[in-house]
């Protein structure tokens, strides 16, 4: 089963990832991964959170499933489904919370608070021959390591998903929710798109809960099997 290895356990100098000059002017559209949406009504299409991944997983990452295509064109393509890595990040029972900066990739976002850290998976994380759940794991490391600074190790597990098909943000993308706890509260913005980042008690959170984007909405509203003890 896909989350049988869905704990992981990283240092942070093992999180060390180059990254390219995302800015440059001469660089080409970014690729990123997709799956069809048929695939997802095939599975059993849902609104809001699930918490019992595996199903989709393993139907997203088996041979085949799986694609790359131009940003632009997946953004305005609702027969496709960009598979987006959401993290919730906690320490000491507090969770992490910051408010989208003017310089967020997701322009549609900006200035709506999250407890959600993540981004696309692009072409660059392609490193064998199919795109597979080792290749996604490598991908979810690369992107925590370059949204955030983190001052210790963490451990990490998928708990469900969220799918939100009421906005048009939300129509073409999947969210696959993690749970990162952490071992310190030493914690940075990589990017200057994360502000106001602070360790927020989860009631704060939730009177928060108006002013955060659909996703974290959906988080909040799911606290009690989202951040439930692990068995």
């Amino acid at each position: 089963m896909f989350l049988e290895t869905g704990f992981w356990k990283f240092r942070l100098e093992e999180l060390a990832v180059e990254r390219a000059d995302s800015h440059s002017m001469s660089a080409p559209e970014e690729n990123i991964l997709v799956v069809r949406r048929s695939l997802f009504d095939q599975i059993g299409a849902f609104e809001g959170f699930r918490a019992d991944p595996n199903a989709y997983l393993a139907a997203f990452f088996a041979e085949g499933n799986n694609f790359f295509v131009p940003r632009s064109s997946a953004e305005e393509d609702p027969s496709l489904k960009q598979i987006i890595p959401y993290a919730v990040f906690r320490h000491g029972g507090r969770i992490l919370h910051y408010v989208r900066g003017g310089k967020s990739g997701e322009k549609r976002l900006v200035a709506k608070g999250s407890i959600g850290i993540g981004g696309h998976i692009n072409d660059g994380d392609l490193h064998v021959a199919t795109f597979d759940d080792r290749a996604y794991r490598t991908a979810v490391e690369r992107e925590i390591s370059e949204e955030l600074q983190l001052g210790g190790g963490f451990t990490d597990r998928i708990v469900g998903l969220i799918n939100d098909d009421s906005t048009e943000v939300g129509r073409v993308h999947l969210g696959v929710v993690h749970v990162v706890d952490l071992e310190s509260d030493d914690v940075l913005p990589g990017e200057s798109a994360i502000t106001q980042l602070a360790f927020l008690e989860p009631v704060a959170v939730t009177l928060l809960r108006d002013r955060l984007e659909t996703w974290s909405q959906i988080l909040v509203d799911g606290w009690d099997e989202i951040h439930a003890p692990r068995g």
